[in-house]
């Protein structure tokens, strides 16, 4: 499972929509079609690309805190919350959080389950010094004593950097770490889900980029995610393994506005049970479920 935050499937507008503003290979060789709002499907080969509702009938715009659990944890958080609410956890889901996201019920039920992100040090001085307020997922590994990801992973080839290519380690905190190609991270990635049952990575420069629009990275960060998602889907292995993409809420794609949008956000399934996947999401809050279901 690879999470990327804040992509939505948004118009054909090639001036505020960068999958259309800069062309995605993915999307184009796999699928034939850039996916928007007036053609949301499309089928590729044992490859569905579709919708999936983040509004959870709540009004306002999706928020990280709701949408993110309520994808992990398959319930909906934004109505039981009263509103759309985040980034980080709405206080009320927490136990819901710790109890069911997905890598906790893969760990409860002795399916081995691996989360792939590396941490780096500011997040552990973070941790120890007393502060709480963590992401989904975050917050659920650390209640259920999940091992959290160090540089030394990432050195191993056991990890990922958050940002796939570890140039921001090295740029803003001052590590050594080897830049290395989408491809590559790709590559790593597709190695450790062979050895788990369930293998989650979380990417979150997208919704980032969503809202700062910093102009020199925009282009580039769209191209490695692009390359790293174009390995995946063309070189997992079909017959064993299902690959889902997906997101919490809309945003990178409309870039005329800085906040999220109402946008269905944008999911992916391939491989062994792609189809089955597909015919069960409708909306975020499907994805856990349809995963424990059909993944067998």
């Amino acid at each position: 499972m690879i999470f990327i935050d804040g992509v939505g499937i948004g118009k054909k507008d090639k001036e505020y929509n960068p999958f259309f503003k800069f062309g995605f290979n993915t999307f184009q060789t796999l699928f034939g079609d850039i996916p928007s709002l007036e053609n949301p499907f499309l089928i590729g080969d044992n490859k569905y690309l579709f919708p999936s509702d983040a509004n959870l009938e709540v009004t306002g715009l999706p928020q990280s805190g709701t949408g993110q659990a309520s994808l992990f944890c398959g319930f909906n958080a934004a109505k039981l919350v009263g509103k759309h609410f985040g980034p980080f956890p709405y206080s009320t889901t927490l136990l819901k959080i710790k109890n069911d996201h997905i890598l906790a019920y893969f760990n409860r039920n002795k399916n081995k389950s691996y989360f792939a992100n590396a941490y780096p040090k500011p997040f552990f001085d973070y941790l120890n010094s007393g502060r709480e307020r963590l992401g989904v997922t975050a917050a659920s590994c650390r209640l259920n004593k999940i091992k959290f990801n160090t540089i030394s992973d990432v050195r191993k080839g056991t990890a990922l950097t958050a940002e796939i290519i570890n140039n921001r380690w090295n740029d803003r905190l001052n590590y050594n770490l080897s830049n290395i190609k989408p491809q590559t991270a790709a590559r790593r990635l597709l190695r450790l889900s062979e050895k788990n049952k369930f293998t989650l990575y979380e990417f979150y420069l997208l919704d980032n980029l969503g809202h700062l629009r910093i102009k020199d990275e925009l282009e580039r960060f769209h191209n490695i995610i692009d390359l790293f998602l174009f390995t995946i889907l063309t070189e997992y292995n079909y017959k064993k393994t299902t690959v889902i993409i997906c997101s919490d809420h809309g945003n990178f794609e409309d870039l005329s506005t800085k906040t999220h949008t109402r946008n269905p956000s944008l999911t992916i399934t391939a491989g062994k049970y792609a189809e089955e996947l597909f015919n069960s999401v409708k909306s975020i809050m499907d994805i856990k479920s349809a995963i424990i279901k059909n993944c067998r």
